[in-house]
């Protein structure tokens, strides 16, 4: 699944647009790596976020299609 419609799907971030222009802007890396909004997510891929001056870290433990709004939390871990 694209990195953009993970974060979406997940509700880290509420909007797929958002999540697009975030990865564009180089504010969410992967692995230590600054990545695309194209970038395939893997189940146990470290996410990191920058919003703004708070950093936001999780990691990936399910990749589905189609989570209900209840069950988003339990596609990733947080880290810190």
């Amino acid at each position: 699944m694209r990195l953009d419609k993970y974060l979406k799907i997940s509700r880290i971030i509420k909007r797929r647009t958002v999540a697009n222009e975030a990865c564009d802007a180089g504010r969410v890396t992967v692995n230590g790596k600054t990545a695309r909004a194209s970038y395939d997510v893997k189940v146990g891929d470290v996410i990191e976020i920058a919003f703004g001056t708070r950093l936001f870290k999780a990691e990936v433990t399910s990749v589905e299609e189609y989570v209900r709004k209840d069950d988003a939390g339990g596609l990733y871990k947080i880290l810190m």
